[in-house]
């Protein structure tokens, strides 16, 4: 629930800056998949777009669902330690797109912590693992030990309870799968927000930029920045959506992948504004785990990516080319 009620503010500054004007027409939806509240808002298009795209989120979903069975994801825990399995295009896309994000951070963005989030089921209301718990969790990490064979499209996890979760990269890849299905149907304005993960068709109809707010993450009436953006992505993570309070100390759900509890980088939240929602996505969580100073390297040293970092004392800090409102 609490999920659901931040995805809804988000969805209501969405709206507050980027809504109809008088003469333009559009078409909206909203549904609640990927766990967020999803809305698509286009400009010039049909139904059938609409519909296109929607279809497009849940068959992603259903290849990326670390929690499915039945997905790549799920066939690829069921096989760990005893062979390779294969594996759809796209999900091979994003494991090795994963593998490149990995070295870049220093190992930090790790997305075989799958057995870590396990551990602290911090989506059904938490557990503060013991020691022996976390020893064995952390024993069951590690990239080098997710093998790709591109030619045979093939994923393997050479060891028994090992799993890949993809959560700090699914949306961001969806969104710029939906963007690129949209464009080649000829749709070429429009908002694709999937809760915090915001990606710009193009700008408004008359030429007008898109108005898109960033909220504070510690008063939901205030906004720390209003941008005027076109065709850019704008991500937002942050430490202070999903977790568990235990002795009054919280938990959140960013997880160290070294020391296996989450993150603790005096960080609140990371905004990340970039072409691609897949880079502003990983990277907003990858800053989460490395820090202000970690953090901005990152992102100086990638083209067409700036950041705004939230502090835990309430402070702002950018990057050099991040926009002011």
């Amino acid at each position: 629930m609490k999920k659901c009620i931040a995805a809804l503010t988000a969805l209501v500054l969405l709206f507050l800056f980027c809504g109809c004007q008088p003469g333009q027409t559009a078409l909206s939806r909203t549904d609640y998949l990927l766990d967020t509240v999803v809305t698509l808002t286009l400009y010039g298009a049909t139904e059938g777009d609409l519909d296109a795209a929607f279809a497009e989120i849940r068959r992603l979903n259903d290849l990326l669902d670390a929690y499915s069975p039945l997905s790549d994801l799920g066939w690829l825990q069921a096989a760990a330690g005893e062979r390779p399995v294969a594996v759809s295009k796209e999900t091979m896309e994003l494991l090795t797109f994963a593998k490149d994000l990995y070295g870049r951070t220093g190992g930090y963005l790790d997305v075989t912590v799958g057995p870590l989030i396990d551990l602290w089921d911090i989506r059904n209301g938490g557990h503060y693992p013991a020691e022996g718990e976390l020893s064995r969790a952390l024993g069951l990490l590690g990239m080098d030990d997710l093998v790709l064979d591109e030619a045979k499209g093939t994923a393997y996890l050479m060891r028994p309870g090992m799993r890949v979760d993809l959560g700090a990269l699914a949306k961001g890849y969806i969104a710029d799968k939906v963007k690129a299905l949209l464009l080649d149907r000829g749709v070429e304005s429009g908002v694709i927000d999937l809760g915090r993960n915001i990606l710009l068709i193009g700008e408004k109809p008359g030429e007008v930029p898109f108005s898109i707010g960033i909220q504070s993450p510690t008063d939901a009436g205030k906004l720390l920045r209003v941008l005027s953006l076109r065709d850019r992505s704008l991500v937002t993570s942050g430490t202070y959506e999903r977790y568990f309070e235990r002795d009054g100390v919280r938990y959140h759900h960013v997880l160290d992948p070294f020391t296996g509890f989450p993150a603790d980088r005096g960080l609140l939240a990371v905004t990340v504004l970039s072409s691609s929602s897949l880079w502003g996505d990983g990277l907003s969580t990858a800053c989460l785990l490395l820090g202000v100073e970690g953090g901005m390297a990152l992102i100086d040293s990638l083209p067409e990516a700036e950041a705004l970092f939230v502090l835990t004392d309430g402070t702002v800090q950018t990057t050099a080319g991040f926009p002011e409102s």
